[in-house]
């Protein structure tokens, strides 16, 4: 992960080794919180290419660190829905 702006109210991180998968699940997460003005990202080019997120809004980075959060939880929710069911 490195960071490419980290301004007051802007973030730009790029995703080495990601694909659309995490970028739009975080971005998902992001446009779900209120402190949250806008979520993108880019994929990059599709052979090459490494995503960057794009995040504006109330302390970016924490914002971020709260979409993790909540995917961190969505995932371990649905392994205990697999495993009680399966």
């Amino acid at each position: 992960m490195e960071i490419i702006t980290n301004k007051r109210y802007e973030l730009e991180v790029k995703l080495d080794g990601e694909s659309h998968t995490l970028c739009n699940v975080l971005r998902k997460n992001l446009m779900n919180m209120d402190d949250v003005k806008a979520s993108a990202y880019d994929p990059g080019h599709p052979i090459v290419g490494e995503p960057v997120l794009y995040v504006r809004g109330k302390k970016p980075k924490d914002l971020l660190k709260k979409s993790a959060e909540t995917l961190k939880e969505d995932c371990a929710e649905f392994k205990e829905l697999i495993e009680k069911n399966l």
